[in-house]
């Protein structure tokens, strides 16, 4: 049986979570974070450090890297992951669409590459990956984003985005591609008809009143989720989700964000001064 251990990045509210066989030493990775000064704008590695501590006094083998989506609240540490480990870099082959999508918001260049070949390996609903002694089953849950996936491992479903804890409730739909409709089919009809006790890791959990909640399960999210409880039909939930989404704030790093993880989290090519840099839209009223 598999154990899991949930770091939280309290700088972006973001869950990495860490999957492993004690006995074999086999392991894989979700949404590993790497961290950024938004007023130096540098990136530092302090949550990459603590992940990769434990991966070390633990003596694990990581074999995949993989990403739930393209994140737009915190730059992806995918690339130190697999410098250091060798280990493969994963995500849903739908990152084609959002890479094509985001080529157009940025106005990317010619030269930018929309077939994700920036990552080892592309999954598909219904796939398979085999991490050593840990089986990896692929449901592809759009909604939030298109690439959106959410991975079973034995009992444990990690779910990004698509679904958080119940008081937080599924995520927000108003992206480019984004879809309440197809999030509503991701939920209900693939991970509602998981078994009750089946655990769920979500992508982030933002406390305030309470204490951090690093999972729920499919149970209780059938009956307690303020989004999306298994009696809402998908009307209502199309209806309450635009309707809220439509007054919600950009993520604080969305542009910083989504642009290097379009790459599997690499930063820009550095130009004719030695800089990197990132583009952000400006909009006139």
């Amino acid at each position: 049986m598999v154990e899991v251990k949930t770091f939280f990045d309290k700088q972006t509210f973001t869950f990495t979570h860490l999957v492993f066989d004690a006995v074999s030493k086999d392991a894989v990775v979700f949404d590993a974070v790497l961290d950024l000064d938004t007023r130096g704008w540098r990136t530092y590695k302090d949550s990459l450090h603590t992940l990769d501590g434990f991966i070390s006094e633990h003596k694990l083998n990581l074999h995949y890297v993989l990403d739930t989506h393209i994140h737009a609240d915190h730059l992806s540490g995918m690339q130190y992951l697999k410098e250091k480990y060798n280990a493969p870099l994963v995500i849903n082959s739908a990152i084609t669409v959002v890479q094509e999508t985001f080529k157009q918001v940025f106005n990317l260049g010619d030269d930018f590459d929309t077939h994700g070949s920036d990552f080892d390996v592309l999954v598909k609903e219904g796939e398979q990956l085999i991490a050593g002694t840990i089986q990896i089953d692929v449901l592809h849950t759009p909604g939030h984003t298109p690439a959106c996936t959410t991975y079973k491992i034995e009992n444990n479903l990690f779910t990004g985005d698509a679904l958080f804890v119940p008081d937080i409730g599924t995520g927000r739909c108003d992206f480019p591609k984004g879809s309440a409709k197809d999030l509503f089919h991701s939920v209900t009809q693939k991970l509602y008809t998981q078994p009750d006790d089946t655990k769920v890791f979500p992508g982030h959990d933002y406390p305030e009143n309470r204490a951090l909640q690093t999972f729920t399960t499919i149970g209780e999210s059938k009956k307690s989720n303020v989004d999306l409880p298994e009696s809402r039909s998908e009307a209502e939930y199309v209806e309450f989700m635009e309707k809220r989404d439509s007054k919600l704030p950009l993520p604080k790093l969305i542009y910083q964000g989504v642009q290097v993880n379009l790459t599997a989290g690499q930063l820009p090519k550095k130009e004719s001064n030695g800089k990197r840099y990132l583009k952000i839209p400006v909009y006139n009223d």
